[in-house]
């Protein structure tokens, strides 16, 4: 891993956000991740743990991306029946009930861009989706472990037994709702964009005018495969410039992707933003204001960042993401 020199006020930052994080309490998603990657581990052969095993400091770690694309690790492909059942145990210790439903359901979407594309497109395949460990699973020390494969890449990060980075954390859904099929009518990803379609349908056409930063909506979100979130200053409308019923909206929106992850980082998510003053969160949008055409849209603070963008295929293409404005990883942003 590079060294990283934070300024003294991003270190600042940094340590506040880290340290919610790891107030976390080990018996439960720290303790559990653990167990659960230790079990995987034991069950690999050493030619799959050579492919699984990285250094927590080997580059790789960093290398995140939602596309269909070569990757790293261990894929469920590769794996028996009895270490995919372990595979997934451990993906449930890093987002929950909600949050493993969402990704198993989008691995599933593989098999219906498979059957619409017709051999057209890149490779598609529900079983590519590949697990990945950096240092020794254990409730000392640091280490951390990736699930990732197209529209889906969690990276977790452990110090001591405790959570210390969930980030970044990307959820995409193609198509976003199936058309056609016994499947017809599935939108893996419906609260994200309801939530906000609600929000935004919400506001006055003053608020519209602070809300809406551009008709046409940007073609995808920002940053992918970057150790870092981007850093441009936050756009839109303010949490304090919303009526209350607004301000519920909003918060809403932020808690439907909160409830994908564990409780304990869903809650030093929410602490994070408190602490930071959630008058200080913004609400950006781009683009229509329906389903119907290309949409997206954009909430920050000073220690998040989210993002949803529907635009391709008919605007039935979503990606979206939560990022740490004080750093991915675990790890504080690097001075610049």
């Amino acid at each position: 891993m590079r060294g990283i020199k934070p300024s003294l006020a991003l270190a600042s930052l940094a340590v506040i956000g880290l340290a919610v994080l790891a107030s976390a309490r080990q018996d439960r998603a720290g303790g559990l991740m653990a167990r659960a990657a230790e079990r995987w581990v034991a069950s690999l052969t050493d030619d799959q743990k050579t492919a699984a095993l990285f250094a927590f400091d080997d580059k790789e770690r960093l290398n995140w991306h939602f596309i269909p694309r070569p990757r790293k690790g261990v894929s469920f492909k590769e794996m028996t029946p009895e270490q995919r059942a372990l595979a997934f145990g451990l993906i449930e210790t890093g987002v929950g009930a909600e949050g493993a439903l969402k990704a198993t359901t989008i691995m599933s979407l593989e098999q219906i861009l498979k059957d619409l594309e017709k051999g057209s497109g890149p490779v598609r395949d529900p079983e590519l989706y590949f697990l990945s460990i950096f240092g020794t699973p254990s409730n000392k020390g640091q280490w951390g472990w990736r699930v990732e494969g197209h529209h889906l890449s969690l990276n977790l990060t452990m110090r001591d037994g405790k959570i210390v980075g969930a980030t970044p954390a990307f959820f995409g859904s193609n198509p976003a709702e199936v058309k056609q099929g016994p499947r017809a009518g599935l939108r893996t990803l419906a609260e994200r964009e309801d939530r906000a379609l609600k929000l935004v349908q919400a506001l006055d056409d003053g608020q519209k005018k602070a809300a809406v930063v551009e008709e046409r909506a940007p073609s995808d979100v920002r940053s992918a495969n970057t150790p870092e979130p981007p850093r441009d200053p936050a756009v839109g409308i303010s949490f304090a410039d919303l009526r209350e019923d607004q301000r519920g909206l909003l918060k809403s929106l932020v808690e439907s992707y909160c409830e994908d992850m564990p409780p304990e980082v869903a809650g030093a998510w929410i602490e994070d933003i408190k602490k930071a003053g959630v008058e200080n969160v913004k609400f950006a949008w781009f683009g229509a204001l329906d389903r119907s055409q290309g949409h997206a849209y954009r909430i920050q603070g000073p220690t998040f960042l989210i993002e949803f963008n529907n635009t391709q295929n008919n605007a039935n293409h979503v990606h979206s993401f939560w990022r740490n404005m004080l750093g991915d990883f675990g790890m504080p942003l690097a001075a610049k």
